[in-house]
């Protein structure tokens, strides 16, 4: 493959990546219910496509590809800790990824993106952090764009002291833990 047709690939695969982030995001985070998991898997994902979307071309469905790949590789990184950890239980839920290409294309995934703008303005998080974590999680903007908007360096950026659930008491449980949300 010629460097420019590589490149317009690339050009490609990130104009996709950037226009269905939001939509694959907030599908993955709600079947795992973890925005690790997801962001991981959704990465994993982009790698993927980024070597064999240039070689097999772009799929009809490449929001449907993005979604059934990050959670085929969710499922298998789950399995594989699970595994390492010695229990299989929690994964026997999860139906087995099986999907070939074809279907693939056909598939059509609810659009999960209003559920995870609820989810990041959780009312236990401090309201810069609701904002600042809805516009990372769906409007695909960096941390350093979002200091910029909030017109603050970026090492300072974060959520104010004492606003996290763990350092209020009363507001303790109101999260399940670090990255989870539940399932909706």
């Amino acid at each position: 493959m010629s460097d420019a047709s590589h490149e317009a690939a690339r050009a490609s695969v990130e104009r996709i990546f950037h226009d269905e982030r939001g939509r694959v995001l907030a599908a993955l985070v709600g079947v795992f219910g973890d925005f690790q998991i997801a962001e991981d898997a959704l990465h994993d994902a982009l790698v993927t496509a980024l070597e064999r979307w240039p070689v097999d071309g772009v799929p009809r469905n490449p929001g449907a590809w993005l979604t059934t790949t990050a959670r085929h590789r969710a499922v298998d990184k789950l399995r594989r800790d699970r595994r390492v950890a010695g229990g299989d239980e929690e994964l026997v839920r999860l139906p087995a990824p099986e999907v070939v290409a074809d279907e693939m294309d056909a598939m059509i995934y609810p659009d999960e993106r209003l559920k995870l703008i609820f989810t990041c303005c959780h009312p236990a998080l401090a309201q810069e952090a609701q904002v600042a974590l809805t516009l990372r999680t769906l409007g695909g903007l960096s941390t350093e764009e979002i200091a910029r908007a909030f017109l603050t360096p970026c090492a300072h950026h974060g959520p104010a002291p004492g606003s996290r659930p763990a350092q209020d008491p009363r507001r303790r449980n109101s999260l399940r833990g670090p990255g989870t949300i539940g399932r909706w």
